[in-house]
């Protein structure tokens, strides 16, 4: 049978790790498809000494490898989403097949993307967009298909989560951590992707478009960072029963659908608590089967090249099939407009951290302005502080509300003459079955 010719467009990272898989394991590649694949042609503006392309086709135009007759499917791992999303388009316009890793480009561009694949009846796969080399697009577009899916939360992106832990673990300061995650590699110059949320909600955008048969929008989720969050807050967190992790969550509720990354406090019984360092880890809740948990590394060369070659290998399985017996690019043969819901319409659970001057009766003023806001409190922790002039913190732990509600609380216990720093708000999520 005729082998499959791949074209690789990148041989960073990733693109060095897939070239890699795809040479040592190509044997027992050939024994899962029926048929040997081939790379035939690579598009780089330089070489990488992790690879050994002797024997290949080498290009610097990595436009040659999208127009090259010989290819059936392009490989995008060039990253970015100007010249990626022309480069895609060009190779779907050629009649190529595409897989990529790139989650920018999907989130930001896939609704146009698809469009022109479906026009052109060719498919584009995208499992190393997320989570690495954890298959949950496979998993949520079809090993979950029979459920209607209720609620996703994950830990999406590695360099946040190895900051919290290392913060969690040493009682580090954030600025220190993000100082060794940059020079460990783990954290880029200029980190904002990373611990802003940006990353995570490119991620979350395409979890969530799978996840509810909704079209991709990157622009409608809600991010917020970590840089804000001290060893005081992670301290105060573990004293009262929860760890503090930077959470994509979106969930469908009665009026539309939540799509959010945050810093979020989970009880530490939680499974998903419990994943450390730059590891990733998504808690899928499906109305049939319950929560499911899918734990891996997060990114990494081979880790990350490992989704797309198992993309390839879908693709080299359907060569040939008509488009419309492959499973769709979103899971959904129709999709739904149902809204994204703002983020004050949201209900949560709250925790609080408020540095107040020592005066009696300021609880009972803060406890009154929660009640008037119809805010339930779960949980006090009121700290002593031994130092004459030292604000004394109040820890609050709220039950549900709506977003807005706790907004306006925030705004009038801020005005209190007692209250002298910013008011600290962090959700809180019980991730349980029910």
């Amino acid at each position: 049978m005729k082998s499959v010719n791949v074209g690789l467009a990148g041989l960073g990272t990733v693109g060095s790790g897939t070239f890699n898989i795809l040479t040592r394991n190509a044997t027992e590649i050939e024994r899962r498809v029926g048929r040997s694949i081939h790379i035939s042609q690579i598009g780089a503006r330089r070489d990488n000494p992790a690879c050994d392309t002797s024997q290949h086709q080498v290009t610097r135009d990595i436009f040659d490898v999208a127009k090259n007759p010989d290819v059936d499917i392009l490989v995008e791992l060039i990253g970015g989403t100007s010249v990626a999303k022309e480069l895609v388009l060009s190779a779907i316009e050629n009649g190529k097949h595409v897989v990529t890793a790139n989650k920018a480009l999907i989130a930001e561009h896939g609704n146009e993307i698809f469009s022109a694949a479906a026009s052109k009846g060719v498919n584009v796969l995208y499992e190393a967009a997320v989570a690495g080399g954890i298959p949950i697009i496979k998993a949520l577009r079809e090993g979950l298909a029979a459920n209607r899916i209720e609620w996703i939360a994950g830990i999406i992106n590695g360099t946040g989560n190895f900051i919290l832990t290392e913060m969690q673990e040493k009682g580090r300061e954030f600025s220190d951590v993000l100082s060794e995650a940059q020079d460990l590699g783990y954290a880029e110059a200029d980190p904002t992707f990373d611990v802003e949320g940006i990353d995570a909600a490119h991620k979350l955008t395409i979890i969530a478009s799978i996840a509810f048969g909704i079209p991709l929008q990157f622009d409608a989720v809600f991010t917020e960072g970590i840089s804000k969050i001290t060893p005081a807050d992670i301290e105060y967190a573990d004293q009262l029963g929860y760890r503090i992790k930077h959470l994509g969550l979106t969930r469908r509720s009665a009026g539309g659908i939540e799509l959010r990354v945050h810093p979020t406090l989970i009880p530490k019984n939680r499974l998903i608590a419990n994943v450390n360092g730059v590891m990733n880890a998504v808690l899928v809740k499906g109305d049939a089967v319950g929560p499911t948990l899918y734990y891996g590394a997060g990114a990494g060369d081979e880790a990350t090249g490992s989704a797309v070659v198992a993309d390839i290998v879908d693709l080299a399985r359907i060569l040939g099939c008509a488009q419309d017996h492959n499973v769709p690019a979103l899971g959904f043969v129709k999709t739904e407009n149902t809204p994204i819901l703002s983020v004050d319409l949201i209900y949560t659970c709250y925790y609080l951290r408020i540095e107040v001057q020592e005066r009696p009766g300021v609880l009972a003023e803060i406890t009154k302005i929660l009640s008037e806001q119809n805010i339930s409190i779960e949980a006090v922790l009121q700290k002593e502080v031994h130092q004459e002039g030292r604000l004394i913190p109040i820890i609050i732990l709220t039950h549900r509300v709506l977003e807005k509600d706790m907004n306006d609380a925030i705004s009038k216990i801020q005005a209190l003459d007692e209250v002298e720093q910013e008011i600290t708000r962090i959700r809180l999520e019980h991730l349980d079955a029910g």
